[in-house]
């Protein structure tokens, strides 16, 4: 046993350094080819080219694909990382987008509570909403001022673009506004341009209810919507809002306020109409009436 083992060991010894010097030398055949500057050589590598790639792409095909596949793997990772980055970005675009609209809509109500004109001889007081204590029952706001600040109650309360509501009670810093929507609210209301009169009466919908109107066929969806200043509690001209009408065709009034927002409000300042006994006293003053009929005159 030990005998055929150290003949096999002597034949295969050197027919592995035979083979190992013939390819040595093949090697470097090779390489004294492919490093030897001549035209005839350069035809002959470019024969041998042309005959072994072409008949070795197939075993290129597996090196080829498993390239190709890590690459793509690679392009992969850097776009899920992208679109991780670009989504981080689009939460915080979306919480700049948010505070700017806010901030936005904050300065129209400003803008709107410091520049609208209404009556010159109307002033008001800005407070701010404290609290909502809306309900399916009741729609109301609680403001941040009250009589210490001259609040009474049946005041006008807007958000500077439209009617709100009106006081209905008072603290010593607080008051609290009845919103249109509350089914205790009603309002006269006048629809521009027919000048029809109506009523416009809360139902704790979002939309009041239009009624009372004298001649239906007058008015139209998008007609404006002003208090009429009727019964002495509002100022008359006060934007309401504009005329809707229901699934079911019933007029409504699309409020001008946004009730969804609300976050400053201005009360006004309204202590009445004077009131007319007599129209004699609108065309002369009742002092030149009583003097025209003494006899005498302004001079005397």
């Amino acid at each position: 046993m030990a005998k055929d083992r150290s003949q096999r060991d002597d034949y295969t010894t050197p027919l592995r350094r035979l083979l190992l010097g013939v390819l040595c030398l093949c090697l470097l055949a090779i390489f004294l080819v492919w490093r030897i500057d001549s035209p005839r050589v350069e035809r002959f590598r470019a024969q041998v080219t042309d005959m072994v790639v072409p008949n070795m792409s197939w075993a290129m095909a597996p090196v080829t694909g498993t390239i190709n596949l890590i690459r793509d793997f690679q392009s992969y990772q850097r776009l899920a990382e992208q679109n991780r980055d670009l989504r981080d970005e689009l939460r915080q675009m979306q919480a700049w987008k948010e505070a700017a609209l806010q901030l936005e809509q904050e300065n129209a109500r400003l803008l709107d509570l410091s520049n609208v004109r209404l009556d010159p001889r109307l002033t008001y007081v800005t407070g701010v909403v404290m609290a909502d204590s809306g309900s399916p029952f009741r729609q109301s706001v609680l403001l941040n001022v009250g009589a210490r600040d001259g609040i009474i109650d049946g005041w006008a309360a807007m958000d500077g673009i439209g009617l709100v509501g009106r006081i209905s009670g008072t603290g010593d810093t607080t008051s609290r506004v009845i919103l249109l929507t509350d089914a205790a609210s009603s309002v006269p209301a006048t629809i521009q341009p027919s000048g029809q009169g109506a009523l416009v009466a809360g139902d704790n919908s979002a939309a009041p209810i239009l009624d009372f109107l004298e001649n239906t066929d007058l008015v139209r969806p998008g007609d404006r919507v002003v208090s009429s200043g009727d019964g002495g509690v509002f100022p008359a001209g006060l934007l309401i809002g504009q005329v809707a009408a229901d699934p079911s065709g019933r007029l409504r009034v699309r409020l001008a306020a946004d009730y969804e927002r609300l976050e400053f409000l201005r009360v006004l300042r309204h202590h009445g109409t004077e009131t007319i006994s007599d129209p004699g006293d609108i065309v002369t003053p009742l002092e030149i009436r009583n003097t025209a009929q003494s006899g005498d005159t302004p001079d005397e």
